[in-house]
């Protein structure tokens, strides 16, 4: 989950090796297009886990775009872009838990073939992507980012894919419902922990450095 993974305003600068930088811009294109993805898939599947699931990949691709942009940016600027990316992602994990209880109102039961599909078709691309950065794993701790950030993420992808399951099996929306409430969570925790980050860096390394 892109929760757990190191922000980029509190990781050293990218290394000016190309091939880590060919890896984020490609893992950044495969992240953005799976959030769009399943960001539809959600909706026309009525699952609130595969909307959660997109989000991370949303949080990602952030990660990646914010990366590969750190070499050229102010240590101020890259606190400020971290902090517009807290907002987003605790406004994601707002409307990610708001969604999940009016399904539960409602009664809304996903559909879970659409749900396991595009679970699995995210899992390839995360373990795609892990794969791709494996290389790059014992780097400097922008590079374990990326790394630990597309190997938590395929423990999102497995999580969908089993409220899939236990949708299909139950055909109830409990499963689904579960999963969002957890992924969800993790997304503000993790807009949070990205926003006390952010702001003890922007009011001097004095602060940061606790």
């Amino acid at each position: 989950m892109s929760a757990t993974c190191c922000s980029p305003s509190g990781c050293s600068s990218a290394p000016a090796d190309p091939r880590f930088r060919k890896a984020l811009w490609v893992a950044l294109f495969l992240n953005a297009l799976m959030f769009l993805v399943e960001l539809g898939a959600s909706w026309a599947s009525g699952s609130v886990s595969l909307m959660a699931d997109s989000v991370d990949f949303f949080g990602d691709a952030a990660n990646y775009a914010i990366s590969l942009a750190v070499l050229a940016m102010a240590a101020s600027v890259r606190s400020k872009a971290a902090v517009v990316k807290a907002a987003t992602m605790g406004a994601f994990g707002v409307f990610i838990l708001s969604r999940a209880l009016y399904n539960l109102q409602e009664g809304v039961t996903p559909e879970p073939i659409t749900m396991g599909a595009v679970g699995l078709a995210a899992l390839a691309v995360n373990a795609g992507v892990a794969l791709m950065l494996f290389r790059f794993r014992s780097g400097d701790a922008n590079m374990r980012s990326v790394w630990i950030c597309s190997r938590n993420d395929a423990i999102g992808n497995v999580a969908v894919m089993l409220a899939a399951a236990g949708v299909f099996g139950t055909g109830s929306a409990w499963p689904d419902l579960a999963v969002a409430g957890v992924m969800g969570a993790l997304a503000i925790a993790g807009a949070s922990t990205v926003l006390s980050h952010a702001r003890r860096e922007l009011r001097g390394p004095g602060v940061h450095a606790r």
